[in-house]
């Protein structure tokens, strides 16, 4: 069964942009392409059954997006890394060190 993970828009120690008056949709893809980069980075790519992308929520006051993970149930590696990019992913933009998330998936 397909499920995801909501990762957030940028890592939680960063600022990212706010729904409302001032919100800049471009500059929000930006951060959260540069986000699904650095999860990349850090984590490596995605395993069969699992997927980073951007994902839209309705909100009461517009749309806003956070970078979300898709994984298949029935498929342990893609449960396992989706929950490490929500727990074990980047808490900034410097941060870069790899982890491994298969050791957590044993």
């Amino acid at each position: 069964m397909r499920e995801y993970i909501e990762i957030g828009p940028t890592p939680p120690d960063e600022d990212c942009q706010q729904i409302g008056e001032n919100y800049d949709a471009v500059k929000a893809q930006a951060e959260m392409k540069r986000y699904i980069a650095l999860l990349r980075e850090k984590l490596g790519q995605e395993p069969d059954g699992a997927r980073l992308t951007i994902k839209t929520f309705p909100h009461d006051f517009g749309s806003y997006s956070e970078v979300v993970c898709y994984y298949d149930t029935e498929k342990e590696d893609s449960v396992a890394y989706a929950f490490a990019c929500e727990s074990n992913g980047p808490m900034n933009w410097n941060d870069t060190e790899k982890f491994d998330w298969k050791a957590i998936a044993d």
